[in-house]
């Protein structure tokens, strides 16, 4: 294989990536599944209800790893039978997010009944305007996904089937979603009346802010505000992971020698080691630059 012609698969890749986690951290915002998930669980049992929609069915990473497998079992069988890509793309996606809907419906009518000893009430309007956004957004993260894993059994030769493929990629998108997106869906929003960088005292779990810019707070309120930095944070951080992995076998192709595979391998983990202490040098300068809090300089000038 051609690298230059592996190159600009790869790069092809890292787009249908982007967009994969950006709209996989949009699609758990508005469904509330994403980490800060506990909390809106929480709120009606701290006689705080909330017309946010909760559907944490399994965490995003094996959520979406599901919906995931399920679009290439429908998708690359269908490919055997001469059926375009396209076509095949499109209905497997179809068919996992239909799976994903019926999830995501069982999930949140079964936890608000269960809350309803809470007071906490079942909003049928916010179940009919979330499940279409819901919908649209797994529809568009499980398609990149079975392009992303066309393009790499095609093209790229990938020797690993379909489904683990996507799997894989399900887990690798969703976890992205959960550690990068979540930075503005976090206490950033859910807390927006505390002091920004204060934490959550265990007094204030479930105390959420209710109120949006206009009216009571939604999930696709939510999904707004992510919009702008959390989703795209994702979406860049999902392509940079694929090209900084595969690229690597790429530049390095076994099919060139023993000795150039054994140097793809050096590279790797050198670029790992190289990544590990970038990260442990910014987070030592951020906490000696912007630490300690408010409270714990309170504390000091008090002793």
């Amino acid at each position: 294989m051609d690298p230059l012609f592996g190159m600009g698969v790869l790069a092809l890749v890292s787009v249908f990536a982007a967009i994969a986690g950006y709209t996989e951290d949009l699609e758990s915002v508005v469904g509330s599944q994403s980490n800060p998930n506990s909390q809106v669980q929480l709120a009606p049992q701290m006689k705080y209800p909330h017309r946010l929609f909760n559907k944490a069915i399994s965490g995003e990473p094996l959520s979406n790893a599901i919906i995931a497998t399920i679009g290439s079992v429908v998708a690359f069988p269908l490919l055997l039978l001469d059926i375009s890509p396209l076509a095949a793309i499109v209905g497997g996606a179809f068919v996992a997010t239909l799976v994903h809907i019926v999830f995501a419906t069982t999930s949140f009518l079964g936890r608000i009944t269960s809350q309803s000893r809470f007071k906490q009430p079942i909003y049928m309007d916010v179940y009919k305007t979330h499940i279409p956004v819901i919908a649209a957004y797994a529809f568009l993260t499980v398609a990149c996904v079975l392009i992303i894993c066309f393009l790499m059994t095609k093209y790229l030769e990938i020797p690993i089937p379909a489904p683990i493929l996507a799997f894989v990629f399900g887990i690798m998108i969703g976890s992205i979603g959960s550690a990068v997106g979540d930075t503005q869906y976090g206490a950033e929003r859910l807390y927006q009346n505390l002091e920004f960088g204060s934490g959550v005292n265990a007094a204030y779990s479930g105390n959420i802010a209710r109120k949006a810019e206009s009216g009571t707070r939604s999930g696709i309120d939510n999904s707004w505000f992510s919009s702008k930095f959390g989703g795209p944070a994702t979406g860049i951080t999902c392509a940079a992971v694929v090209v900084m992995t595969s690229g690597l076998t790429l530049l390095f192709n076994p099919e060139w020698g023993e000795t150039v595979g054994w140097v793809g391998v050096a590279a790797a983990v050198l670029f790992i080691i190289i990544t590990v202490l970038i990260n442990r040098y910014i987070e030592k300068t951020a906490r000696k630059r912007f630490g300690p809090y408010r409270e714990n300089e309170k504390t000091e000038a008090i002793k």
